[in-house]
């Protein structure tokens, strides 16, 4: 494979029980050849191999994950060589809180693959998650699947990675919407509070609607507060993210909050997914909640 060919390679890595397995079928049924278990030294293999067929598929999803004793000691090697071949595999990582972690472990009946006589799964847990934190920061997207069913899991990977297949590459901006009440993201670099906006939820007219409509937007963003607020933070998010960009980062994820995830972080999210979108950013944005109200 030669720089600029667009046949991506997307590793599927994250904490163990996080949903790879899913995630690997949904690739599989966007037309990707998917490999699960592989070693991380083999991956430039199956590249080379894949690549030099005349391939009927629309690219090479690969499943590493802890259960490779090798995974991590080779995975610097094989980005290498993958680089080599002008080869820039993207990343999706899947994590999930703790305590779902250890619920979904309980229902599968299944060791986790660090665990032993004198380490629990709890601990396990916590020792994989700080051993893939440098790979977690790499990714092109992180997904917390604590709440999503099996097919919420498949449709907002089905969304989001044909969003990021479309944006290219460069530091990546992921907005996420969400209601307190509900539960923050825990994948997000930011967590911004908006509960101190006008509450359109005590409109009558309003309270059906959500931030995408024209009147909900206008009633937060033209407000006098809604208005300085919102020039503030998008002067705030344009100065700091050319520092991240700077510093080497991929990706950086905007949590947004208010009570019920359906008002108030909706509009001024779109408010700033339009204002970073202008300025040449690649962003794609989660509305985790909205329907929930």
């Amino acid at each position: 494979m030669t720089p600029g060919n667009p046949f991506p390679v997307v590793v599927v890595t994250g904490i163990s029980g996080s949903g790879k397995s899913t995630a690997l079928k949904v690739f599989e049924d966007l037309g990707f050849f998917c490999i699960d278990g592989l070693p991380s030294g083999m991956s430039p293999k199956i590249a080379e191999l894949i690549f030099k067929q005349d391939s009927r598929y629309r690219g090479l999803a690969l499943g590493m994950d802890m259960r490779q004793p090798e995974f991590l000691e080779g995975w610097d090697d094989a980005l290498e060589e993958l680089a080599a071949m002008g080869i820039a595999p993207q990343i999706l990582f899947l994590e999930a809180r703790r305590s779902e972690l250890v619920r979904r472990y309980a229902t599968t009946r299944r060791p986790h693959p660090l665990e032993s006589q004198s380490l629990g799964l709890e601990q396990a847990l916590e020792q994989e998650k700080s051993l893939l934190s440098s790979i977690r920061k790499s990714a092109e997207l992180v997904l917390d699947t604590t709440d999503y069913s099996v097919h919420d899991l498949r449709r907002v990977i089905q969304t989001k990675w044909s969003a990021i297949e479309e944006l290219g590459r460069g530091m990546r901006v992921h907005i996420i919407t969400f209601g307190f009440k509900y539960g923050m993201p825990s994948e997000a670099d930011f967590v911004f509070d908006l509960r101190f906006l006008p509450n359109p939820y005590f409109d009558k007219k309003l309270r059906s609607l959500s931030g995408l409509d024209k009147p909900v937007s206008d009633y937060v963003l033209k407000s006098d507060v809604g208005s300085e607020f919102n020039e503030k933070f998008t002067d705030f998010m344009t100065y700091v993210l050319p520092l991240y960009a700077d510093e080497g980062r991929y990706r950086i994820t905007l949590a947004l909050g208010c009570t019920g995830g359906r008002h108030r972080s909706v509009s001024v999210a779109e408010s700033m997914l339009a204002t970073l979108r202008k300025k040449g950013y690649a962003v794609t944005i989660e509305h985790r909640h909205m329907e929930l109200g």
